[in-house]
């Protein structure tokens, strides 16, 4: 890696959006391998997570926020106020809209808002194979008359339709400067928090109801073992004694599923065998905790 200035390039890209435009599958893509949970349930990413992508001598870091959208619990409120933050701090900023949805009305607070960031910005249509050209053009000129932007890009985060004209413009807009991270780091988050994400995904895969919103999974324990294998402990916690029932199914048949389904994709990511153990507990009201907030990265509203 050439850690001179003069040729390389380093800066923060904000991801922001309404939730479910796709910002977590457009992270994974951009860097090659997941960073970012990924669900099809909306509001799944709850704190800042980077990913860092490479684009020839410059380093990308992807700052894939909350989804933006009008907060009511106290958890919620604290994600939209991340997601800003992320947006104010970054060197450029990219809002990206799913194109089969449109201008909702949490889209046209974003562009609002977004009016007031004064930083590079991108407006990027995902999903635009799901939507006819005519509509993808019609949608284009709402957003252009709603706010000026530097570039708009149509795309298909997950079959990467777009993407490479995406990298080229985030490469040449980030500032020079060397390189934050290591060629070979694909992330700043730990280990044991992407663990704990990993584990939360497939609690949303697994379960179709409001449960996952009011759940939490910490990694306990991270050991790498003499033999080459890594055993990890986690808890999920969850604030009433019918949610962890739910949880662990009948028979204990649902938490060995979300078990087998985190364990197979940890072993591929370590890149060694994975042994997991997953407990579930109750912690009531653990939405109001400080201390849940500050392990997710995120800052505790008071109001």
């Amino acid at each position: 890696m050439n850690e001179t200035t003069e040729d390389t390039r380093c800066g923060f890209v904000a991801l922001i959006g309404a939730p479910n435009a796709g910002k977590s599958t457009l992270t994974n893509a951009l860097v090659g391998t997941k960073v970012s949970i990924v669900s099809h349930k909306v509001q799944t990413t709850r704190s800042l997570v980077r990913g860092i992508a490479l684009a020839g001598t410059t380093q990308i870091i992807l700052v894939d926020t909350p989804g933006i959208f009008a907060p009511k619990r106290r958890l919620e409120k604290a994600m939209v106020r991340s997601a800003w933050s992320g947006a104010g701090d970054a060197d450029a900023v990219v809002l990206l809209i799913d194109a089969r949805v449109g201008l909702t009305e949490d889209v046209e607070a974003i562009l609002r808002g977004l009016v007031d960031v004064k930083r590079p910005r991108a407006i990027l249509l995902n999903k635009i194979d799901l939507v006819k050209r005519d509509s993808l053009l019609e949608l284009a000129a709402k957003v252009a008359e709603m706010i000026s932007f530097d570039r708009l890009f149509m795309v298909s985060a997950l079959s990467g339709d777009g993407l490479v004209e995406l990298r080229d413009w985030l490469a040449q807009t980030l500032p020079a400067g060397p390189w934050l991270y290591p060629e070979d780091q694909i992330s700043d988050a730990p280990m044991r928090m992407l663990a704990a994400e990993i584990t939360r995904e497939k609690l949303f895969h697994r379960l179709h109801e409001e449960l996952p919103y009011r759940s939490t999974v910490e990694t306990d324990s991270w050991q790498e073992r003499k033999d080459g294998s890594v055993r990890i402990e986690q808890t999920i916690f969850v604030e009433r004694e019918s949610q962890r029932k739910i949880v662990l199914g009948k028979g204990g048949d649902t938490i060995k599923a979300i078990s087998m389904s985190a364990r197979k994709e940890l072993t591929e990511i370590v890149e060694a065998p994975v042994h997991l153990f997953l407990f579930v507990k109750v912690r009531e009201n653990w939405a109001d905790d400080p201390e849940r907030y500050r392990e997710m990265g995120l800052d505790f509203p008071q109001e």
